[in-house]
């Protein structure tokens, strides 16, 4: 008989972490399907993965990115449930069991989330990220307003991912937003596992260099998806809202991750999606940035961004447009 999981490990170039993500899913006490799919690694990737021998599938694929590499698991997949492990994160003991367990206990659902731990690149442990506190149910509205995703800490039917047609690989790295909001309009139904069942590696070299990428995506997911033609009019009436909060969201991270200028210009394609005062929206901005920065587990200095010569050019700007 199959494995009732499929394990599906992308991995580029990521040799220094596959062995720990490798064991995480083998010391699970489930029966897994694990499939590494090689991106194009130029390291020892692959002699990392002959290590396990048979425990797990390994397959090469020419470098085509993460989306195509979690696309081709899928395809290869046997299990009637997939699960995905990036290869810098690991699961921590008793995930797969106890999101099976979620899944026997709601037959409709096609998708249980969790929790996660966010952990330094050397793997000591930063802080716990809990998401159903602040979004206790995962609805479409709540999934456009909030985004709380993490690929290594969900779990699917594999037939949803195979009706969806898996991720879109135009929209790295967001395309796991896009997915999870495709199949939530196409009725796929979800729930948590308030549980923390994944270790998920921060690495605070390449933040500055993932900011526009993701600020670019993540906004290009949403014009995507308010561009379709036959959305619902409850989900049409959030349009507004959604974009000015996404935007704002991207402001504080372009922010947080040394990108003030671009801050400033996402701020500025936010004020179309409001009708508020300049003044409401600098007191809105700056409780959102220190929110934003406390589920990342970083402080913000109000003070410091006040005084920048950015936020000083845009507040200029912004109440001289409201004359």
């Amino acid at each position: 008989m199959s494995p009732l999981v499929s394990v599906i490990i992308p991995t580029y170039n990521c040799d220094r972490y596959l062995p720990e993500a490798i064991e995480s899913v083998l010391q699970q006490q489930y029966p897994v399907d694990l499939i590494v799919i090689d991106d194009g690694s130029t390291d020892q990737t692959k002699a990392v993965a002959a290590e396990f021998g048979d425990r797990l599938r390994y397959v090469y694929q020419p470098n085509q990115g993460v989306a195509v590499s979690r696309n081709h698991g899928i395809q290869l997949a046997q299990g009637e449930f997939v699960a995905f492990l990036d290869a810098d994160d690991f699961f921590l003991p008793g995930k797969l069991a106890a999101q099976i367990a979620v899944f026997q206990t709601q037959p409709q659902l096609g998708l249980v989330h969790s929790g996660w731990r966010r952990v330094s690149s050397g793997g000591k442990p930063l802080m716990e990220v809990e998401p159903w506190q602040q979004v206790p149910q995962l609805t479409l509205t709540s999934w456009l307003r909030w985004k709380p995703i993490l690929p290594s800490a969900m779990m699917f039917r594999r037939d949803w991912l195979q009706r969806s047609g898996g991720f879109d690989p135009r929209f790295p790295p967001a395309e796991d937003t896009e997915l999870v909001l495709r199949l939530s309009l196409m009725g796929c139904e979800a729930d948590w596992l308030r549980q923390v069942t994944v270790g998920y590696r921060q690495h605070d070299s390449s933040a500055m260099a993932k900011g526009l990428p993701q600020a670019r995506s993540l906004a290009a997911v949403i014009d995507h998806f308010f561009q379709q033609p036959n959305l619902p009019n409850s989900v049409r009436l959030l349009e507004n809202q959604v974009r000015f909060n996404t935007l704002t969201w991207i402001a504080w991270y372009l922010l947080h991750t040394g990108h003030p200028a671009e801050m400033q210009q996402y701020l500025q394609r936010s004020l179309q999606y409001t009708s508020d005062s300049p003044s409401q929206l600098v007191v809105y901005w700056a409780d959102s940035f220190t929110s934003f920065a406390e589920n990342w587990g970083v402080s913000f200095d109000a003070q410091a961004l006040g005084h920048s010569p950015a936020w000083q050019e845009f507040l200029q700007i912004l109440f001289n447009s409201s004359h």
